[in-house]
């Protein structure tokens, strides 16, 4: 399977008169978290939280700001996830992909709404 890209729009929750982004964004099941690049970060006028650690595929650790609040969007589905300020593309990790109930399908290599909920998003709560 090669790289999967999906259609995001970004939006600051803070900030309803800032305009959302339409992005592309790798989808990755192995990272975790969202990462946006800096020049994201600054259109969408993220506020820093905190600083953060984050180990990359190389195995290197970088400090990296944590910002947010960030409003993510998938066709139906939606979440509000903080994001590393990180790389030079826009990055979906495990954590958003999961709050949204959404997956990649392999033999059409794009992001999916949950076939099995296809209505709303379910989380499995146990």
């Amino acid at each position: 399977m090669g790289l999967v890209y999906a259609p995001l729009t970004l939006s600051n929750p803070r900030d309803p008169a800032l305009r959302p982004l339409e992005v592309s964004a790798l989808v990755d099941t192995g990272a975790l978290h969202l990462c946006l690049p800096p020049h994201v970060v600054s259109q969408l006028q993220l506020e820093t939280l905190e600083y953060r650690e984050a180990r990359i595929a190389d195995g290197s650790v970088h400090r990296v700001p944590y910002v947010g609040p960030v409003k993510v969007a998938f066709d139906n589905r939606q979440c509000y996830v903080g994001a590393l300020v990180l790389g030079n593309e826009v990055l979906l990790g495990a954590v958003p992909m999961e709050d949204m109930d959404v997956l990649i399908s392999p033999a059409r290599q794009e992001l999916i709404v949950n076939p099995a909920n296809p209505n709303m998003a379910v989380s499995v709560v146990k």
